[in-house]
């Protein structure tokens, strides 16, 4: 028998669901026993301290149910995210009502019991957080922090053509720079190969204690802003549910259809023409069905609603708890056992249907192997260390290249730059692949195609960040390449991903997901076009402060060490991988099989460039990074020739967390492995990539305190690739001095004051060169490795 699911008790039965839901919804907030009000409330039944969100909360509920409403007429494949994801305990309580937070967690049950604990654990110590979070069935949105919802939507859709992302976007949060980029991006959706992403502008007045922006201008001019974002606006306004939820209801019928219809007239018809798509502008009182006053204070419309509308300070506030609560009727809805009436519960949609069970929604379910060709065949040929160049980068590419071949039928693979693929020198990977585009294009424009999956036609950090957790939380794989200044922009965005795995691997349930990658280029220690402003190597240290089970930190020293590196982060799961590499022209180190060992090991002596076999190293120079490796290498070519006698060990460090005691980090030598490697008191002079405090923060531990590093320390504009080095004291002519100052004196002191002569002559040699001529000294830009 087939359900009308417009008549008039079906929607009756829909407001009894958000009655329900309010109810545990507020319930959530206050109470620790009587979760069915079935005696007087004392102060006893509610938390001592409450914290948690209410004005968001009842019209996402109202949109919850009104989408189960969608899912079951249109047997539609659906997730829903939260940007208003503060107000958790909504998405909770509709989990509970679909059955799917009993299935997840069997103690939470069906019942009076269930009920009672499901209303404790709500923002209580032991319990779950008040935002949507990793322990939410049916999320893949971090409610912490505001803004990329939007964003999160198009991932998850993006080469998933059945698939629908409903989003939630809150007033507060359309505020934010992310949310408001992230309307643009159905200039890059393909209705014909893509799914759709329907936003549901939830319009409620206020934030914390402002008016919203969007809700203080008019319908007209509401209308032209979304319109001239490239969407098509439905309005449903209103705080009468006999009212709104017909016009809900006929809304939502409308934006499916429409939804439908685009696509089919993209897949049918073979139609490019970028469609306006449907959207939702719903506007309803902040917390809505709260009490309207308390103390005098209004409370439903307004923003003393955004967090908790009543206070318990005494019986009179839990008097009026108690009738807040009571007015949802919750003996209407639940039987006397505590379990939802089987009328009410029949709303729901049936299986992997439900938001709270749907697959991509827990993407490690659906996440499947990427066909990875072999990286050893897109090996630079070193038949001598320094004898070949090549441009890292630039021969990555080949490998992505050959990965979008090989992945083109499973369509589960995307690189995401903010306009830079081409300049950070993945250029074949556009031999595969085009950018996506669904604007106008011209004549004059170059690899851009209706369909194509290197998402870096938009200028935004943000938009590559948030399309690519979507894709990633949605069972797909990809990867973030950015210059490394600029990729602080998504700092924060990083860190609530990281949060998120954290979490996620102490949940049975979620399925492991395909890591957070990033390529980091463009980066410190060449600025060829542009100064200061393109120097920042501080997204390792933001990543280093993370759990140590999340996060990965590589420098490759040359393409092979990349390549290998790459095809590791590519395969592995649930971690942020951080790599940074060059993208010009560089000497090339390590033949394929040198490289495969250095990085499997993440750490080891360079032999070739060692000379204290069989005896204790006067020093060790340690290095870490491709500019780093060269500089070191340098370094120590210089030191054999003029002090033959001088015992040097280096290492280069590819794995940064190698560094780290194994106690502290699971790739960390331990404290033996450090010590035969690195000596016990030996100086080890140590050239790094980044910030030098990172290596001392890293190394804190450790036995050998005779540790000094040369990193990046603020200085440098434009200049010339090895001016930038001399500036921060971390040229070869340098780093010889550094292992003269500490050499034993009574070993090499008639041999080191001449030396380090020579290299303050060098120096000053170096700074008239560059002043004269611009370019680097022959000796530097043409310097090929020597043993000495």
């Amino acid at each position: 028998m087939s359900t009308d699911f417009n008549s008039n008790e079906y929607l009756h039965r829909m407001q009894e669901w958000w009655r329900a839901a309010n109810y545990l919804s507020a319930a959530q907030l206050y109470l620790l026993d009587d979760p069915l009000l079935k005696r007087p409330l004392t102060m006893k039944d509610v938390k001592k301290k409450i914290v948690g969100h209410w004005g968001t909360v009842p019209g996402q509920n109202f949109v919850t149910v009104n989408l189960n409403r969608v899912i079951k007429k249109y047997d539609l494949d659906m997730i829903l995210l939260s940007g208003p994801g503060h107000g958790g305990n909504f998405y909770i309580a509709n989990d509970y009502l679909d059955g799917t937070y009993s299935e997840v967690y069997p103690n939470i049950t069906q019942d009076e019991k269930g009920l009672q604990k499901l209303f404790k654990q709500f923002s209580f110590p032991g319990g779950v957080p008040s935002h949507c979070a990793p322990e939410t069935p049916g999320s893949i949105n971090e409610g912490g922090e505001l803004g990329y919802s939007l964003a999160h939507g198009f991932g998850a859709v993006f080469d998933n053509p059945d698939l629908i992302a409903a989003v939630i976007v809150g007033d507060g949060e359309a505020e934010t720079g992310p949310l408001a980029t992230s309307w643009h991006s159905n200039k890059f959706l393909n209705p014909e190969h893509d799914g759709a992403v329907l936003p549901i502008l939830h319009l409620n007045g206020y934030k914390i204690s402002n008016p919203t922006i969007l809700s203080r201008i008019s319908k007209d001019e509401l209308t032209s802003l979304m319109h001239g974002y490239g969407w098509k606006p439905y309005f449903v306004e209103g705080d009468d549910p006999e009212k709104m939820f017909p016009l809900m209801a006929e809304t939502m019928d409308k934006v499916i259809e429409e939804i439908r219809a685009i696509q089919k007239n993209a897949r049918e018809n073979h139609d490019d023409t970028r469609p306006f798509w449907p959207m939702i502008v719903l506007r309803t009182p902040k917390g809505w069905t709260a009490p309207k006053k308390v103390d005098g204070v209004p409370i439903e419309g307004s923003f003393h609603a955004h967090q908790v509308p009543v206070e318990i300070k005494d019986e009179e506030h839990l008097h009026i708890l108690e009738d807040w609560l009571k007015s949802y009727h919750p003996e209407e809805l639940f039987d006397e056992n505590g379990t939802l009436k089987d009328e009410i519960r029949s709303l729901s949609p049936i299986g992997d249907h439900r938001l709270g069970a749907n697959p991509h929604a827990n993407g490690g379910k659906l996440l499947r192997d990427l066909i990875m060709p072999d990286f050893r065949d897109y090996a630079v040929d070193v038949k001598e260390p320094g004898s070949a160049e090549a441009q890292d980068m630039m021969e990555l590419g080949k490998f992505v290249r050959d990965i979008f071949k090989a992945n083109d039928k499973a369509r589960n693979f995307r690189i995401f730059s903010p306009d830079e693929g081409m300049s950070n020198r993945l250029n074949h990977a556009f031999e595969a692949e085009n950018r996506p585009w669904e604007a106008e294009m011209l004549p004059t424009d170059e690899h851009l195609a209706r369909d194509g999956r290197i998402m870096d036609g938009m200028l935004s950090e943000h938009m590559c960040e948030g399309w690519l957790e979507g894709y990633l939380l949605t069972g797909r794989h990809g990867f973030f390449d950015s210059y490394e200044a600029f990729v602080r922009v998504v700092d924060s965005m990083a860190a609530q991903h990281a949060k998120w795995l954290k979490v996620c691997n102490q949940l049975p349930w979620r399925q492991d997901i395909a890591s957070l990658n990033f390529i980091l280029t463009s980066h410190i220690w060449q600025q060829d076009h542009n100064g200061f402003t393109h120097q920042d190597p501080g997204f390792m240290d933001h990543i280093a402060n993370k759990k140590a089970d999340v996060v990965r930190i590589y420098l490759p020293a040359d393409t092979n060490c990349l390549l290998s590196t790459m095809d590791h982060c590519l395969r592995s799961r649930n971690y942020v991988n951080v790599v940074i590499a060059s993208k010009h022209p560089r000497p090339q180190w390590f033949s394929m099989e040198e490289a495969v060992n250095l990085c499997t090991q993440g750490l080891g002596i360079i032999d070739w460039a060692s000379n204290d076999k069989g005896c204790e190293p006067d020093v060790v120079m340690a290095c870490a990074g491709d500019t780093p490796t060269l500089e070191t290498l340098a370094a120590v070519s210089i030191l054999r020739k003029e002090l033959p006698d001088l015992k040097i060990r280096v290492i280069n460090v590819v794995d940064l967390f190698k560094l780290q005691p194994s106690q502290e980090h699971p790739h960390g030598l331990s404290d033996a492995q450090y010590d035969m490697l690195f000596t016990t008191d030996k100086p080890i002079i140590f050239a790094f990539h980044g910030y030098p405090t990172l290596i001392h923060e890293l190394t804190y531990r450790r036995h050998n305190r005779n540790l000094h590093v040369r990193g990046y320390k603020e200085e440098g504009t434009i200049t010339t690739p090895f001016d930038m080095r001399v500036q921060n004291d971390i040229d070869r002519f340098h780093l010889v001095e550094d292992v003269l100052l500490r050499l034993p004196q009574d070993k090499f002191h008639d041999q080191t004051a001449h030396l380090f002569q020579k290299m303050e002559n060098k120096l000053v040699e170096h700074r008239q060169y560059i002043r004269e001529y611009g370019q680097d000294l022959p000796e530097v830009a043409n310097w090929k490795w020597q043993k000495g």
